[in-house]
């Protein structure tokens, strides 16, 4: 990389919504681009035609009548990046970055919710351009024929009108919302305009949770331990599985060196012993992301999930 570019990249900022004080503060991203993106190519592919080429050419999409701005959503089981893929798409065009969860812009007091909603958008606005990530997207943008509370559908409301600037006013604001169940987002949400592009988010490859492992053993006490048998051996585990099987087998270590006075390595067998009965949790978001997708999928929108589910023998 060159050095003028890591410059650029290092005055990218992340933006965090303060709820107390009702300010944002700002601090410098890490600099993740799609180059620490391991596989998803046509993940990649894809974001680059609706969000990065259109900053870069400009004139090619203005004279078509696209705006350089937009929105997008990541669905997919838990644990399997959507966050760091948006961190990337504000690496890879020098954006800002907000990260917006629903806790920040909570509040007990009528019509502030709705209040902070705004002000992130506004700030987005200002620090154009910007990358506008919605974390947990159905928890803000839920069905509001399923809400009881009146509240919880006028956040909702919110939420599109800012959304409707899409066309205008957000040009350069690209908004990405994270979801792992799409099918409980309100249904004005996905039509035109807004929420209307969705890419699937599979679990890591074998390839992928070989890399996954060597970077989660990466400076810990070890044996020498045979990764690739153990990527083969977790088929359709997310990064947070293999996280969390790492992480047991370090406390076996852990336990062990207590017990004799010394500090003693992670070993195969302890990474063995924490697989042992394990199932990766992305396996029941499949069985729930199947049934939509067969019984109540008019527009085809989650048949990605049921091609990867065939090629990778996912029942």
């Amino acid at each position: 990389m060159k050095k003028d570019d890591t410059e650029k990249r290092a005055k990218v900022k992340v933006i965090q919504f303060d709820q107390h004080k009702h300010t944002l503060s700002e601090t410098e991203q890490p600099c993740e681009t799609f180059a620490d993106v391991g596989g998803l190519e046509d993940v990649k592919k894809k974001i680059k035609m609706d969000f990065i080429l259109p900053l870069q050419n400009p004139e090619y999409f203005k004279a078509f009548g696209k705006a350089t701005g937009g929105s997008l959503l990541l669905f997919g089981p838990p644990g399997c990046g959507k966050t760091f893929i948006a961190k990337a798409i504000a690496g890879e065009i020098q954006a800002n970055f907000i990260h917006l969860e629903l806790q920040a812009i909570l509040s007990m007091y009528v019509g502030e919710s709705e209040h902070n909603l705004h002000d992130i958008f506004e700030k987005a606005r200002e620090n154009s351009p910007c990358v506008l990530f919605i974390d947990e997207m159905d928890s803000i943008g839920g069905n509001r024929q399923g809400m009881s509370q009146h509240h919880d559908r006028v956040l909702v409301n919110q939420l599109l009108v800012e959304l409707d600037g899409l066309g205008s006013f957000n040009d350069g604001v690209y908004v990405i919302g994270a979801t792992n169940t799409p099918w409980y987002l309100d249904p004005a949400l996905r039509r035109p305009g807004r929420f209307n592009k969705m890419i699937f988010l599979p679990p890591p490859t074998e390839e992928e949770r070989i890399e996954i492992l060597k970077l989660k053993l990466l400076n810990k006490p070890q044996e020498k331990i045979a990764i690739e048998e153990i990527a083969k051996a977790t088929a359709h585990f997310s990064g947070a599985d293999l996280e969390q099987l790492i992480s047991d087998a370090s406390d076996q270590a852990i336990e062990r060196s207590l017990q004799q006075g010394e500090l003693l390595p992670v070993t195969q067998t302890d990474v063995v012993n924490s697989l042992k009965g394990r199932l990766s949790s992305t396996l029941e978001w499949f069985g729930t992301a199947k049934n939509y997708a067969m019984f109540s999928d008019a527009n085809k929108e989650y048949q990605t999930v049921l091609e990867y589910m065939k090629k990778n023998k996912i029942k």
